[in-house]
């Protein structure tokens, strides 16, 4: 095993009555890209701003390279990089000047500024102010912000959120070069499932201020039980369907006007039931599609909604 780069044990943050992490405990080894994957609220940023030493836990432990924020932050925030949800710089400095800016705090040069703009594609920015820039072009100087110091650990909150596509692959692009070229540990908060599955080797779904389910993208949507996502329509749909028994009384099912979903574990013995089910309660299908299980129906499975809802 590689040595761990971070470690959060039995971790709990509540602001006034809500908590936000309930509890979590995970280790990322060096080198790993670990996604943190849920929907909006579900204690992704609060868990990353403890772990970069924003927030501190009620209760629990966080060790980043064996070692507490307490008396060691000059120590550790040399070797982080990070990007926060929303970065704001100052609208009349160039490119260049706000990433030597930045250089300085780590006593690095120009050269190292040089490397970084080349890095994250802004060459041809370097001397175009701030306020000039695109979403896209905003997002990879906050990026290329995060990687000037070598970081051993960089922490991106949500970093391709409100990009266009082609911005948010820019951005995958660069820190799929990252990869292949550092030991850098990394974690992603995203609910881009896309992006969870394209960048990171280890996946963490978590919501409502708890892991539900981890694993590599493989374990998670392993065949060994031969789950299989059953996506239908209706014909004259009812408003809800009528009350399941015996297998589909246990089952995720999500349904919403006339389209529905469920995860089966042995289609060929389940699957009939569900016509059966159909049969008994004059219901017509219009389609039924079958697929291997996604990240998307596994988070269905787990919380009764989707990723974005």
């Amino acid at each position: 095993m590689k040595q761990p780069v971070i470690q959060v044990k039995d971790v709990h943050k509540s602001f006034k009555l809500v908590q936000a992490v309930k509890g979590i405990s995970l280790t990322i080894e060096q080198g790993t890209f670990v996604a943190l994957l849920g929907p909006n609220g579900a204690g992704k940023t609060t868990l990353v701003e403890m772990i970069e030493g924003i927030q501190k836990p009620d209760k629990g432990e966080i060790l980043i390279m064996g070692k507490t924020w307490k008396n060691n932050e000059d120590e550790l925030r040399r070797i982080i990089g990070l990007s926060l949800q929303e970065t704001r710089f100052i609208d009349k400095l160039r490119v260049v000047e706000t990433m030597s800016l930045f250089a300085s705090f780590f006593k690095l040069g120009k050269d190292r500024v040089d490397e970084v703009i080349g890095l994250v594609g802004l060459e041809e920015k370097r001397k175009a102010f701030v306020v000039n820039l695109s979403g896209g072009q905003r997002q990879r100087l906050a990026l290329g912000i995060s990687l000037l110091n070598y970081p051993k650990i960089l922490l991106l909150d949500e970093p391709t959120t409100g990009l266009d596509p082609n911005a948010r692959r820019e951005i995958w692009e660069i820190l799929r070069k990252l990869k292949q070229q550092s030991e850098t540990s990394m974690i992603l908060t995203t609910h881009y499932m896309e992006e969870a599955e394209q960048l990171c080797d280890y996946i963490i779904i978590i919501d409502k201020g708890e892991i539900l389910k981890e694993g590599t993208l493989g374990k998670m949507l392993s065949d060994e039980q031969g789950e299989k996502s059953i996506e239908f329509s209706l014909k004259n749909p009812p408003q809800h369907l009528p009350l399941a028994t015996g297998f589909l009384s246990k089952i995720g099912w999500n349904y919403e006007d006339g389209k529905g979903r469920f995860t089966a574990g042995k289609v060929d013995d389940q699957l009939p039931l569900f016509f059966d089910y159909l049969e008994k309660n004059n219901l017509q299908l219009n389609d039924l599609e079958c697929h291997r299980i996604t990240l998307d129906d596994l988070f269905t499975s787990l919380t009764g909604r989707h990723l974005h809802e």
